[in-house]
């Protein structure tokens, strides 16, 4: 590496609104990173994420459809039985012709 021209590379802590601290590293200048949310107390990592129902529309769907049979189990296709093929008699293999030996081309 050459020296002078990378910034400064420190450890700094970082403090979450929630209280959480931990120790980083990082090219901010001071000691301490605040920031509003963090892995221990944001809700897709704590696993108590809700689902954000706008207008209504998780609630009209599940009314909606609440009533609704389940749709019938269509029966499934018993397969016929095979008729076997008659044997075919062995077919004679055709034998190949020899291709008409070309010249090459002359090259100019």
């Amino acid at each position: 590496m050459k020296p002078n021209i990378h910034p400064d590379y420190h450890p700094v802590t970082v403090h979450c609104a929630c209280g959480h601290t931990f120790p980083t590293r990082s090219t901010m200048k001071g000691e301490f990173l605040r920031v509003e949310i963090c892995s221990n107390c944001h809700p897709f990592f704590t696993g108590k994420q809700k689902l954000l129902d706008t207008q209504g529309r998780i609630d009209r769907f599940r009314k909606k459809y609440a009533n609704t049979p389940a749709p019938a189990e269509k029966p499934k296709k018993v397969a016929a039985p095979r008729k076997e093929a008659a044997p075919k008699a062995a077919k004679e293999k055709k034998e190949k012709k020899p291709k008409a030996d070309k010249e090459p081309a002359a090259k100019a």
